[in-house]
This record gives C-alpha cells, sequence and structure tokens, in this order.
C-alpha cells in the first residue's frame, strides 16, 4: 500500500498476479491504487459481514495464497469471489469520480428524464469504467491460469458476475439541496454507489441462499445447473457453489477449518453468534473483565466536550 505505482517494476511486487493482470498493471499504473484498496476493502468487509459466523473469513488474511475453504469451490468461496471482483469495480469507479485517475472522469449523464424538482449534475460515479477494468482485472486468472478445474473455473467466473451485478443494481440517486435559508427549492441528483458494506450484506443473503451445481453438457457446451433436480434453474443473480462446506466446528486443516475453540460467543443471542451455534454444543466460559468508559459527558458552550471515566465489569462468553 506505501508503494507509488509510477513504475512498471512496481508490478513484479504484487505477488500472484497472472500475465494479462500483470500486462494490465504495466499499461494501467494509475489504477493499481484502486486494486490495492479493494483488495484491503475485500477484507474487512468479509470479515465484519461474518464476524457473527463459525466461519469468520479470517483466512481471507492469507490471500493470494488461500486455504482450502476458499479453493475447493465452497460457498464461501462463492461470496468472496463475488465480493472481491465487485469491490474492484466499486473501487475503481469512485476513483474516477474523486478525480484520482487521468483517464476517465465522473459518470455519463443519466439518460432517464429527472422527476420534478430536481435537475441531473454532480459528478456521478463512473460504474461503466469501473466495470470494463475491474472485469478485465478479476476475471483474467480464471480464463488464462491452467490451475483448477473447468467447473471451478465457471463457478468462480459466474460469481465475479454476480458480485458485478449486485453492484450495478445498487447504483441509486443520490441528491443535494439548493436553495436560499436551507430551503429545497432545487435539487442537483446523480448516480452514486452505496458504501461497500452494503454489498458485503447484499452478498451474504445470496450466500445463505447459493444453490449448488453441477457442470454438465447441456447441448453444445457445458453449463452450470443445479445438483438437485427439483431445485429452479441457476439465474444470473444467484451465487452457486460445488462442494459442501464442513460445519468449522473442529479444526481441519484438509478442509480449511480453524475451529470455533476460544471465539467469543453471544449467551442472550439467538441467531449464528449464539453461544449454543458457535460453540457447536461444546459448552463455553464465562470471564468478567473490567472496562473503562467515557461517561456523564457534558456539553460546554463553546464548543467542547468535557467526559468522566466509569469502571464497569462485563462478563465475556467464549466456547469450550
Amino acid at each position: 500500500s506505501g508503494v507509488a505505482w509510477n513504475e512498471s517494476h512496481h508490478c513484479r511486487l504484487l505477488a500472484g498476479l497472472v500475465p494479462d493482470q500483470f500486462q494490465m498493471c504495466r499499461r494501467n499504473l494509475e489504477v493499481m491504487h484502486s486494486i490495492v484498496r479493494a483488495a484491503r476493502q475485500t477484507k474487512s468487509v468479509c470479515q465484519k459481514t461474518f464476524a457473527d459466523m463459525r466461519w469468520n473469513c479470517s483466512s481471507i488474511q492469507r490471500a493470494p495464497s488461500f486455504g482450502p475453504d476458499l479453493l475447493k469451490g465452497t460457498r464461501e468461496s462463492a461470496f468472496v469471489y463475488a465480493l472481491a471482483a465487485a469491490a474492484v469495480t466499486h473501487s475503481i469507479a469512485q476513483a474516477c469520480t474523486s478525480g484520482e485517475l487521468p483517464l476517465c472522469s465522473c459518470g455519463s449523464i443519466p439518460s432517464e428524464v429527472p422527476g420534478p424538482g430536481f435537475r441531473w449534475g454532480g459528478c456521478g460515479d463512473n460504474l461503466r469504467y469501473g466495470l470494463q477494468l475491474g472485469t478485465a482485472f478479476a476475471d483474467s486468472p480464471l480464463k488464462s491460469s491452467k490451475l483448477g478445474t473447468q467447473a471451478l473455473k465457471a463457478m468462480n467466473l459466474h460469481n465475479n458476475a454476480v458480485g458485478r451485478q449486485v453492484l450495478s443494481d445498487s447504483l441509486d440517486t443520490k441528491c443535494k439541496c439548493h436553495g436560499v435559508s436551507g430551503s429545497c427549492s432545487v435539487k442537483t441528483c446523480w448516480k452514486g454507489l452505496p458504501n461497500l458494506d452494503e454489498i458485503g450484506s447484499d452478498l451474504k443473503s445470496k450466500y445463505l441462499a447459493a444453490i449448488k451445481v453441477t457442470h454438465r453438457l447441456i447441448g453444445a457446451r457445458k453449463q452450470l445447473i443445479p445438483k438437485e433436480m427439483d431445485v429452479r434453474p441457476v439465474r444470473e443473480t444467484d451465487l452457486v457453489y460445488l462442494i459442501n462446506s464442513p460445519d468449522y466446528c473442529m479444526p481441519n486443516l484438509h478442509l480449511g477449518s480453524l475451529g470455533t475453540q476460544d471465539r467469543q460467543c453471544n449467551k442472550t443471542s439467538m441467531g449464528s453468534d449464539s453461544c449454543n451455534l458457535m460453540c457447536c454444543g461444546r459448552g463455553y466460559n464465562t470471564y468478567s473483565e473490567e472496562v473503562v468508559e467515557r461517561c456523564h459527558c457534558k456539553y460546554h458552550w463553546c464548543c467542547y466536550v468535557v467526559c468522566k471515566k466509569c469502571r464497569r465489569k462485563v462478563e465475556r462468553y467464549v466456547c469450550k
């Protein structure tokens, strides 16, 4: 992240680039800041989104050296590929808007007629440019690599496209008010993308509803079709996976499971972070600790806040 990205030999610093990505790096050095930022965001959003689950995305820290949980066609792999593909497009699209990239600027003015009381203006996120470069970067390893089966490549390409589709569907109208004394007599509006956390949340819903598929010859070419006969056909917005995941309860390096021992759980929750589900029925230990917090804060005119420090005991619940 500290690299200036102003010399083509900097591209050799990134481990795991395939030849097409390396050439893209050399031709578009200025874009690499956005791609590195997207990789960082993918890690943080994935771990935040799955913090309350047995699989908490901690293995993404080893990228690009993924473990079995992200290499064998699991639904966790489906989520990570979709999120990473969306993140690259998102990062480039917003870099255009902020003036970081010399070859692109604001997104084009929408073709739809503006509604009453507002006009198109501002600087919209350049989704078109983000999709163009983001797709080229994210998909090239899956098209050029000899590693992995055809089924796995097809799965990952499909899930990359799902991530970008979720991002494209999230493009929304954002507005700023103008007028005397803060009135909103005129609104200037543009098309903007949401925070990547929102995309992660949408993709988590798709992860939970992901479809198990097989790669089979249908007519003249192979396609991803549901493994179970009574499941509806795969849509362009469905995440897909090839193999079942472990339950992630116990450590198993062969399966990419770190287990949940020593994970913190929520005693009062009924969800995935509950002590029963997180600890897989093994039980939990209770610990008390003292925390120091700001309290009794008072605002003083003008313009500062003074707080006291309060100590209180909290209980932590940790899986056996």
